[in-house]
């Protein structure tokens, strides 16, 4: 956070203001002062627009009466900062915190929102907060119980990290806790217990021979894993544990739903007590609808399924057909040695002009 007045050019060049945006620290929770200045400069440079703030989001919309609407969407906020801000540059690289995820997808989206006037489609644009910690606190969840009209959109575009490339849809996420108990005694009298870590091996063992699902949805390969994340037991090193809890989770292609997802790895470990802890549920492709289709003919390529959990569930358990496109790979997302390649920032920008005029 910064005292300072930050002035942001968004008719500069995108990858100019990716730089600057990177240079504004806004970890989650501490977005207020890039949030403050993206407000600014959209009142300066896009008086077209009609602005809203929402906490440390700032949305902005035009209103030319266009038959269809596109949305583009970018959280603003990061990871911590690893001694990687303020940005810097080496050949078509660009380092630094957010720099992937998602400050040069937020570049692209502020630069477009000033300079296209006369867009083709109307257009809603969401800078928006605390995206990466608990979804209680994400800012696209405060703003769709407050300003949920502000989401309406024929298309939303997520400016997560793709390396130029549609990702469709979204994976699902479940997670539960296996709980095995056993009886505590002395290790030295090990037969009067009964060792519940030891307990937990026939379900990792079930876990370790579980082959997971590849799905075909609309051209998409979703793959699916069910993994143990996590494992806690023990008491001392002299004691046998009587308790051992291993976390467990499912990434799920989205033709299931949580119920089905829940019921699919309860039947995987059967015998065990396992008990739900978070789940949210992925996302269709939705690249039937027109405006996705005309999308797709202007991104060229061919789309693939997106790994991972994204915001564009959201959108689609609202009805919205939702797709992540923007700069960076996701493989250097939230990395010490996180960067771009400029040039994915210069194709996604022109890939969206193209698109929206």
């Amino acid at each position: 956070m910064t005292d300072a007045v930050i002035d942001l050019d968004l008719t500069a060049d995108p990858i100019d203001l990716c730089a600057a945006l990177v240079d504004v620290p806004s970890v989650s929770g501490e977005e207020g002062a890039l949030a403050d200045a993206l407000e600014r400069a959209l009142r300066a440079q896009a008086p077209h627009l009609e602005l809203l703030r929402s906490g440390h989001a700032v949305l902005a919309r035009t209103n030319l009466g266009r038959a269809q609407r596109v949305l583009l969407a970018g959280h603003i906020d990061t990871v911590p900062i690893a001694d990687n801000v303020p940005s810097r540059r080496e050949g078509h690289l660009l380092h630094g915190c957010g720099t992937t995820d998602m400050k040069s997808g937020d570049a692209v989206i502020a630069h477009l929102a000033a300079t296209l006037t006369e867009p083709r489609h109307d257009l809603t644009l969401v800078f928006y907060d605390c995206e990466e910690v608990e979804a209680d606190r994400n800012g696209l969840g405060r703003i769709e119980r407050e300003h949920r009209d502000w989401l309406d959109a024929d298309l939303a575009l997520l400016g997560e990290p793709t390396a130029a490339t549609i990702e469709a849809g979204c994976q699902g996420t479940l997670r539960v806790e296996v709980t095995t108990r056993g009886r505590r005694a002395h290790s030295a009298r090990s037969w009067l217990g009964d060792n519940a870590v030891h307990a937990a091996g026939g379900m990792l063992d079930r876990l370790a021979r579980y082959r997971p699902r590849r799905v075909d949805i609309d051209g998409c390969e979703y793959r699916e894993g069910l993994q143990a994340v996590r494992i806690t037991g023990g008491v001392a090193g002299n004691v046998v544990p009587d308790e051992c809890v291993v976390t467990v989770n499912f990434r799920f292609a989205p033709d299931r739903d949580v119920a089905a997802a829940e019921k699919h790895v309860r039947e995987v470990l059967d015998g065990f007590d396992a008990v739900v802890t978070d789940s949210a549920p992925g996302a269709l492709p939705g690249l039937g609808a027109p405006a996705a289709r005309e999308f797709l003919a202007a991104a060229g390529g061919a789309p693939r399924a997106k790994f991972g959990w994204t915001d564009v569930a959201r959108f689609a358990a609202l009805g919205i057909p939702a797709v992540n496109y923007g700069p960076g790979d996701p493989n250097l997302a939230h990395t010490r040695e996180e960067h771009v390649d400029t040039r994915e920032i210069t194709e996604v920008t022109a890939t969206l002009r193209r698109f929206l005029t």
